[in-house]
């Protein structure tokens, strides 16, 4: 990216909120906030607590009202500030829309508007969202995309594909359809490990650490965040991709490590800003010139 484009700006972020725990924009704003970025914060859905965690009362944003703030932010006086916008976990179909709306005004006013679309719909148990939000994002968001970063679980549902090798992964990704997609807890190829992929234009990268068993959630949410702000920095793909992914994992290992049930990202600002941890990076076979074989 230019230089322009480490100024700062604003990011809007799209997703679901919660009382008490670090998933969901929680995760999403406290990285974009630590690494310097301002955010408009629009809730899709609040609940107390992931439900991973036990029942949790449940409220979507009503419809009417969901689009009448999408209406708000596209005509609000401050609109030239938003550099990027990030969207995550839906509550209905029509947020996917509202989304794209939102998007694809942005998109006039600024052609280089940054969209990061993170389909939050399932991991290795399957959809945790109804089909319909699933295509919904599928179908409206991701050909808005300009980075894309599905767990390896959900983009095969949408590759419509299993996913047992870093190969199927990159071909997955290649016809996916944004430019850059980043998929976590791809195959790893050190043991006891896992990875983050990128494919973009130019790179087939893998970033892989030490895999933390029963990790908290919102993970996902704090990777595509970390990435995001990198990369909005102005740093490499390669460089954003290797220190977000030592953020991720530092957090985890000390979360891991405190035995807490949320991720503590309170007392981990310095792993955001500034981690240390070891990443191997490793350069893949890029889809492009296995196809010219």
């Amino acid at each position: 990216m230019s230089d322009s484009a480490a100024e700062p700006g604003a990011v809007i972020v799209v997703s679901s909120h919660v009382v008490r725990g670090t998933v969901g924009n929680r995760a999403v704003v406290f990285a974009l906030e630590t690494l310097g970025h301002r955010v408009w914060a629009l809730p899709t859905v609040i609940l107390p607590w992931h439900p991973g965690h036990g029942r949790s009362t449940r409220l979507t944003l009503p419809e009417p009202e969901f689009q009448s703030i999408i209406d708000d932010l596209v005509n609000a006086r401050w609109i030239g500030e938003v550099r990027a916008v990030l969207s995550g976990y839906l509550g209905s179909p029509g947020q996917a829309e509202g989304v794209a709306r939102l998007v694809s005004a942005l998109r006039r006013r600024n052609p280089d508007l940054f969209y990061a679309c993170d389909p939050v719909i399932g991991d290795a148990s399957g959809l945790y969202v109804p089909t319909e939000i699933a295509e919904a994002i599928r179908d409206r968001l991701l050909p808005l995309a300009t980075l894309a970063t599905p767990n390896r679980f959900e983009l095969s549902w949408l590759a419509g594909a299993e996913l047992e090798s870093n190969a199927a992964i990159l071909d997955a990704a290649v016809d996916l359809g944004p430019p850059r997609v980043l998929v976590s807890s791809a195959v790893p190829m050190m043991s006891g490990g896992t990875g983050n992929l990128y494919l973009s234009g130019r790179h087939a990268l893998l970033a892989e650490h030490r895999l933390v068993e029963d990790n908290p959630n919102g993970s996902g949410d704090l990777l595509s965040a970390v990435f995001l702000a990198r990369l909005l920095q102005g740093l490499s793909e390669e460089r954003a991709l290797q220190m977000a992914t030592a953020s991720v994992f530092e957090v985890i290992a000390r979360t891991a490590k405190r035995g807490a049930d949320e991720l503590t990202l309170e007392q981990d600002a310095s792993s955001l800003a500034a981690p240390m941890a070891m990443v191997q990076m490793r350069r893949l076979i890029h889809p492009s010139q296995m196809r010219r074989k």
